[in-house]
């Protein structure tokens, strides 16, 4: 329990009581006197008229500091001197602009304030030490102008005749030594200039006081000129959802169409056919690489949303998309377009395909800054990733996703059963059943972790694949279910993968991070045909540097490969439908083109055509995941240049290798196959016009030299020395 200090002196002799006692009255007299020595005493307050401006002067004994509380636009002045305690009482007012005045003393000092005869502004505010040097006095001049006539801005800043420093007071919340936040270095206090002449705002009497109806604030735009245009989606457009749909108060519409047309003459190892060739006099096992292929795809969509988005989710969406494609592709070998060995080594081909078709429901807000719950059904795009090395596609699901803490933590639970795809587009065919294959993800987002400006993503991502028993042929004639590799058996398989991914940087360095590991069991490995386990992982990351218009990356992936096809456990690493953005994307040789795995049949690739993972699949489209593979190593290095706003310059050198060949070794029946597979070098410029990504132009080239690797696999003594890819690209988007 507290005693009072009354009861604690009288537990010492009285002598001692009455000392302390005396001891604490001397230091509170002496406080007292000290205070009272120190306080600021304002001697005189003085107004007089300049005509164009009035002046306010204030006489203290010592320099004083000031704050002006309310600067006079609204017909009252207020000024708060601080420490100022005096006998000064108000002399009346009628004195230019001021018409009376009054001052309140408080603990800190005094406010005055100043009723004046119309709104004006302070135009000067000084401190200085009065001419009569002897005297000991200071002066505070403010001078005030009619606001529609005044100069813009205050100066606090002391004149020749000032040797006194100014002491203005920081006004709320500004410091005189300001922290940048997260940096320990001190900056100096902002400077406020002075723009004598300067026009002023104008004064409050200007503006109108009544109420003006409008609308809603999207027509604001036409009152303010702005056209609409029905082919112009950069300005207010009804087609754009910028305004509601005539007639409702919160529904919009919005039409999009994206046409993206592909020119890409290319070369690589393309077998021989077995029956028959379509050179005379020739029976090497690989034939002339050089191909060519055209590709124009028009997306048509149209999105009906419910709900003001400007500032939060829509309340509900409803979303169609249509792709129409037509695609021609001309090679020098028979048997490589078609099973039918009859067939010309060229084809043209039209597909129409659904990429999305779902509808979307806001269930909740959860805060007052919109973090929200909401789910989507139907055909939709997903990513697991920020960069696509697991699963991206636009397939059929339900989705269940949101955010919270002011977007700061972001979720996801989806399942997905996937859709057949046509072979020669690779767009959704709704026309076939829905496959036995399914994905199941749960992924939790955190912004600004471990650093701010970096997210980090943790996720749980399971395929469940039942197709065994089946048998299913792409549009060619190729069996792609099961792969003709290994037993030649479809199969079930059951994989989850434990991922890590990030994405954003630390400090001046980006950074994008992608880790997985994946656990399951194959019911049927294609080795063995008996049930064999799943463990193999995948890492990838892409750091990169900007220096003025430069960006320097660095690029690395490795996925684990299988040492042993006949053992228990698969090792080699597969993702489920891969799309990498990632060592220069679809300008990479390695990683825009597909190269026939001709030991293991016509129908099998090396790699898929957009992926980067060496993994002896029929196709990354309609084929199944396969983790009896080399695996894959990469290391690369490139480099951005923005030489102007709208041309970038890319250039990418990427080194690829196999990590364990023992899987290629016994599907070839051929010994000591090297690890290399060669350097992918490419250059890419990107054109955008209009300063936007409505409409974008790519050309790229890239060159693949061959490593002993891929020498020993796909030997050929006329074209083995150099493969090509060349992409010309035009997307328009409306």
């Amino acid at each position: 329990m507290r005693r009072s200090s009354r009861a604690f002196l009288q537990r010492w002799p009285p002598s001692f009581a009455f000392a302390s006692s005396s001891v604490v009255t001397a230091i509170l007299i002496l406080s007292v006197g000290i205070a009272l020595a120190s306080e600021q005493t304002i001697r005189a307050v003085r107004i007089s008229d300049g005509g164009q401006a009035t002046r306010i002067l204030f006489e203290t004994d010592r320099p004083a500091t000031a704050k002006i509380l309310s600067d006079g636009r609204h017909g009252r002045l207020l000024i708060e001197v601080i420490g100022v305690r005096g006998p000064v009482e108000p002399g009346g007012g009628g004195v230019g602009l001021v018409k009376v005045w009054s001052l309140d003393e408080e603990r800190n000092g005094t406010t005055f304030e100043f009723v004046l005869s119309r709104p004006a502004r302070v135009t000067k505010e000084q401190f200085f030490r009065s001419p009569n040097k002897g005297s000991g006095r200071y002066e505070y001049v403010l001078e005030i102008a009619p606001l529609s006539a005044s100069p813009a801005v205050v100066t606090t800043r002391p004149t020749n005749e000032s040797p006194i420093p100014v002491q203005r007071q920081a006004s709320a919340g500004q410091l005189e030594e300001r922290q940048r936040p997260g940096r320990p270095r001190l900056y100096p206090p902002p400077i406020l200039q002075s723009n004598p002449g300067a026009i002023a705002a104008p004064p409050p009497e200007a503006y109108p006081t009544q109420d003006i109806p409008i609308p809603d604030r999207w027509r604001l735009a036409d009152a303010l000129g702005v056209d609409a245009r029905l082919i112009d989606p950069y300005n207010q457009n009804v087609l754009k959802a910028d305004r509601p749909i005539p007639g409702t108060a919160d529904w919009f519409l919005n039409l999009s169409a994206i046409s993206d047309t592909v020119v890409e003459p290319r070369s690589f190892p393309l077998p021989v056919g077995v029956q028959t060739t379509q050179h005379g006099h020739e029976d090497d096992t690989f034939g002339r690489a050089a191909s060519f292929a055209f590709d124009q795809t028009v997306l048509l969509g149209g999105s009906l949303i419910k709900g003001s988005t400007a500032f939060k989710p829509p309340e509900l969406e409803l979303r169609l998309a249509v792709a129409l494609n037509v695609n021609y592709t001309q090679v020098p070998e028979r048997r490589i377009l078609d099973i039918k060995s009859s067939k010309e080594p060229r084809r043209t081909d039209e597909f129409v395909g659904l990429q999305e078709a779902f509808f979307d429901y806001h269930i909740r807000d959860v805060s007052s800054r919109y973090d929200f719950d909401s789910v989507r059904v139907g055909i939709q795009p997903f990513s697991t990733d920020f960069r696509g090395f697991l699963f991206q596609d636009d397939q059929l699901g339900v989705r269940l996703f949101g955010d919270r803490d002011d977007n700061r933590w972001q979720y996801n639970l989806a399942f997905f059963s996937l859709l057949e795809k046509d072979t020669n587009s690779g767009l959704n065919d709704v026309t076939q059943r829905i496959r036995n294959d399914y994905v199941a993800v749960a992924n939790l987002y955190r912004q600004d972790l471990p650093v701010p400006g970096f997210t980090s993503q943790v996720t749980v991502v399971y395929n469940g694949d039942r197709e065994a028993g089946q048998l299913h042929r792409d549009s060619n004639g190729f069996p792609v279910r099961p792969a003709l590799i290994g037993d030649d058996r479809s199969r079930d398989y059951d994989v989850a993968y434990f991922g890590y991914n990030g994405d954003g940087h630390f400090d001046r360095i980006n950074l994008t991070v992608s880790a997985y590991y994946a656990y399951g069991e194959d019911r049927n490995s294609i080795f063995t045909s008996r049930p064999a386990k799943i463990s193999s992982w995948f890492f990838a990351a892409e750091p990169s540097y900007d220096w003025n218009y430069l960006r320097f990356r660095l690029s690395g992936l490795y996925a684990s490969g299988d040492d042993n096809p006949y053992d228990k456990t698969e090792h080699g690493f597969d993702a489920i439908f891969e799309d990498p953005v990632f060592a220069g994307a679809d300008t990479s040789y390695w990683i825009r083109q597909s190269i026939p795995f001709a030991g293991g049949g016509r129908a099998v690739e090396l790699n898929g055509r957009n992926g980067v993972l060496v993994d002896l699949r029929s196709s990354k489209e309609e084929g199944q995941s396969n983790f009896n593979n080399p695996g894959t190593g990469l290391l690369g290095a490139g480099t951005d240049v923005d030489l102007t706003p709208e041309i970038r310059l890319s250039a990418n050198l990427n080194h690829l290798w196999f990590v364990n060949t023992a899987v290629v070794e016994e599907l070839r029946q051929q010994g000591s196959i090297p690890n290399d597979l060669g350097w992918d070098g490419s250059v890419a410029m990107t054109w955008r016009p209009l300063f936007s990504q409505n409409v974008v132009f790519r050309a790229s080239g890239a060159v693949f030299a061959p490593g002993s690797g891929f020498g020993d696999l796909f030997t050929n003594s006329e074209h083995d020395s150099r493969y090509y890819s060349v992409l010309l690209n035009a997307i328009a988007t409306f």
